[in-house]
């Protein structure tokens, strides 16, 4: 808090003096303009008076300077050579007998009253205005009607300008008091604002525990740097409250997939455990158990491959190798290709164009598998099933779409199609051979989301569904 007042006390004062030196140029300029619009007029009484020792012109002069007696404004009319330097006034005819008695030591042909004594004759005339002894003037070479070359000398005493400045100087001086007194209390009431609010967010993330994250911040509508860290604040929360209400559901749903198979393999002990049997019992048990227990190696398999995906999503396209997707997915169509003739499926694959993406190929794989396999399981005996792959026009994506002729996919269902054990009506309805886990396009669409592609799906009852899949193509320049 001290340090900001001492940082505002001294901006101000930064200010406040060049805020004065501003002031001083300003009113010396305007001390000049008025000066040089002096020289104007006299320059030009001396070229209609067509004597430069006019006792007319020299009347008037000084009655202009004892009007502005208190501005000492004076004029000095010197003998001067074409280029400014000076003469000597014993060279000039003089023909004012009431011309004030000068010494022929200089060039002087009239002076005024009120030019101070420190005022030097120049040897140049400077042609620009100077401060000589507190007084500003400007100087200039004029030519009388008779063409003869005279200096001419103006000025005034600067001491009003001084007195001014003295005046805004005791104004910056208690300007600058009031700020030694204001500035610290302002900055502890600005900072005890601070702080509350701040304490106030700090008391509020302390109550909060993951089991209870209901609680957020609240927002004063100022729009300041503190509402919108408390509105950010605020969406944190949300994202946690939502992640951890997500991974609560996995848990819980992992839990309760897990319970199936494990249930089975139990009751299948417990009835080979009952009583004797005879061989051919015991093998059909067994062989019971090997089932439940590979549907149960599926399961946890997808879930290690679930939680690695989402683990990896930041780094796959940074660690990802380049990779020919028509190649892959054709090893793909050449695995399943016996099943779907087995179900009387044609299943066939089209590469409109060689594309190549970034990313992990066991992850890609693994999605293409999954929809080909989820085609071939909701496609009856006598449909089709066709893998395209492609670019998109004007964009560098590639694009991998799995369409089949099969039950369609309600339009409710949608929405819900990627979430984790979703299986939807239709996969209730299934038999054992189509029967699933509920996690294969949740995989996919994660591992998609990992290679910052997308995945979507158009379908109709009865008619079949298209799964596309959009990949970023992998760029050669830059090996990415």
């Amino acid at each position: 808090m001290l340090l900001n007042a001492i940082v505002v006390l001294l901006a101000s004062m930064g200010t406040l003096i060049g805020l004065r030196a501003g002031i001083r140029f300003a009113l010396v300029h305007e001390l000049d303009q008025i000066l040089e619009e002096d020289l104007d007029e006299i320059e030009l009484d001396l070229a209609a008076a067509g004597d430069p020792g006019s006792a007319t012109l020299f009347s008037q002069l000084d009655r202009k300077a004892r009007g502005h007696i208190q501005h000492r404004w004076f004029v000095l009319i010197l003998a001067v050579d074409p280029n400014g330097s000076n003469l000597r006034a014993d060279a000039i005819q003089r023909s004012d007998s009431k011309q004030r008695a000068l010494s022929n030591n200089d060039n002087r042909i009239w002076q005024s009253v009120n030019v101070p004594a420190e005022i030097r004759i120049p040897e140049v005339f400077a042609n620009e205005p100077i401060t000589l002894g507190g007084y500003r003037v400007l100087d200039r070479v004029g030519r009388s009607s008779d063409s003869s070359s005279v200096g001419i000398r103006v000025g005034a005493s600067m001491s009003l300008i001084e007195r001014d400045l003295t005046l805004i100087d005791r104004i910056i001086g208690i300007a600058f008091g009031l700020g030694l007194v204001i500035a610290p209390l302002g900055g502890y009431w600005l900072a005890g604002r601070v702080t509350r609010l701040l304490s106030a967010i700090i008391n509020t993330a302390d109550r909060l525990r993951p089991e209870k994250l209901n609680e957020r911040l609240s927002l004063r509508g100022t729009g300041d740097e503190l509402d919108h860290l408390s509105h950010t604040l605020n969406m944190l929360l949300d994202r946690i409250a939502n992640f951890l209400e997500k991974r609560k559901d996995f848990l819980a749903n992992a839990a309760h997939e897990l319970r199936t198979p494990l249930a089975a393999l139990r009751s299948t002990a417990e009835v080979a455990l009952r009583s004797p049997r005879t061989s051919l019992e015991y093998q059909e048990l067994i062989g019971t158990i090997v089932e439940e227990c590979q549907s149960l190696e599926v399961l946890v398999n997808q879930l290690l491959l679930l939680a690695e995906t989402e683990s990896e999503t930041e780094t796959i396209l940074l660690s990802g190798e380049s990779i020919d997707l028509g190649e892959l997915i054709k090893k793909s169509y050449e695995m399943f290709i016996g099943v779907a003739e087995s179900r009387s499926i044609d299943l066939h694959l089209q590469v409109v164009q060689v594309v190549k993406v970034k990313g992990n190929r066991h992850h890609l794989r693994q999605v293409v598998n999954n929809l080909i396999d989820n085609a071939l399981k909701f496609t009856p005996e006598g449909g089709s099933v066709s893998l395209t792959i492609d670019k998109a026009t004007g964009d560098s994506k590639a694009i991998f779409t799995v369409k089949d002729t099969g039950v369609g996919i309600a339009e409710e269902e949608k929405p819900r199609l990627f979430d984790r054990f979703y299986r939807g009506e239709r996969s209730r309805r299934r038999d054992s051979l189509t029967r699933g886990t509920g996690l294969g396009l949740s995989i996919c669409r994660a591992i998609v989301d990992g290679h910052g592609g997308s995945i979507t799906v158009t379908s109709q009852v009865g008619q079949g569904s298209s799964f596309q899949v959009c990949l970023p193509l992998y760029d050669e320049r830059i090996g990415a």
